[in-house]
């Protein structure tokens, strides 16, 4: 069993919780999820089933599309709604306000990831560490924000954002910026995932659909491909391929890319140093 779920996850679970739904649906162990999203966040969670989960990597790299609600005048300690509140009384600012200087935040940026998140300080989750009120110093990640629109919600307090981010980007940081650039404070009440890489919530499933779809729900390898090269061999090479010898690549300048022969997917690969093919991810079922 091979392939992709786009999964539509529901709050209020983590996305480990959507992995071992998944394994029990379709009764295998080889299972993981392209991306994290925290209990409190809901929308597309990409999940690779069998060999797939070597895609891991790649998907990791994929930009995303995030719809959240933020809501100012007070700020907590894990930049959520679900946080100890730890100041209040901060102002709130009007649409055209926010709209204006959410614009100063698209573009490449270096961004301070909140303290209570899964990065990994010595061999503990910074949220860990967080907890114990221990100090988390995180550096500073490069990310970049496409594009961000804000809208009123019908509560003077909250506007709802569409926010298209690169990989690594975290929308409760880009609350806390966008509050500081405001003379403010803010937190994140909510936060969907639109979209991910090719991955989009009007063809997702959820978890009640998988069990009646099971693996019918299935996506081939290559819907997580279209962003890369694609490279076809002659179908003579088709056994050569598949006896594991190493073919000549000469020609061929991307980087990384994805080979098929016959129509089918072998795998990612790359040009070696002596103008072979290698396959770094071998992916045919």
């Amino acid at each position: 069993m091979i392939g992709i779920l786009n999964i539509n996850k529901p709050k209020g679970i983590t996305s480990f919780d959507v992995v071992a739904a998944v394994k029990k649906t379709l009764g295998t162990k080889a299972v993981g999820h392209f991306g994290t999203l925290d209990p409190m966040g809901e929308g597309v969670l990409p999940i690779g089933v069998g060999k797939a989960t070597r895609l891991f990597d790649i998907m990791l790299k994929k930009d995303k599309i995030y719809e959240a609600t933020f809501k100012f005048g007070y700020c907590t300690d894990t930049l959520d709604s679900e946080g100890q509140t730890v100041v209040c009384g901060g102002r709130i600012p009007c649409l055209s306000e926010i709209t204006d200087t959410a614009n100063e935040l698209i573009g490449r940026q270096l961004q301070r990831p909140p303290a209570y998140s899964a990065k990994n300080i010595n061999g503990r989750r910074a949220y860990e560490l967080a907890r114990q009120g221990k100090e988390v110093e995180l550096a500073p990640c490069d990310v970049e924000i496409y594009a961000i629109k804000a809208e009123t919600t019908g509560s003077a307090d909250t506007f709802k954002f569409t926010i298209h981010c690169s990989s690594g980007t975290y929308i409760r940081s880009v609350c806390r910026d966008l509050a500081e650039k405001l003379g403010t404070y803010a937190v994140m009440t909510s936060i969907k995932r639109l979209r991910c890489g090719a991955f989009d919530i009007k063809d997702s499933v959820t978890l009640q659909e998988l069990s009646s779809l099971k693996e019918n729900a299935l996506l081939k390898v290559d819907a997580a491909l279209t962003e890369i090269p694609k490279v076809t061999l002659c179908d003579d090479c088709y056994e050569y391929l598949l006896k594991g010898l190493k073919m000549q690549g000469r020609g061929i300048s991307y980087e990384r890319f994805a080979l098929y022969c016959k129509n089918e997917l072998f795998g990612i690969a790359k040009i070696n140093e002596n103008d072979k093919i290698d396959i770094i991810s071998y992916l045919r079922d």
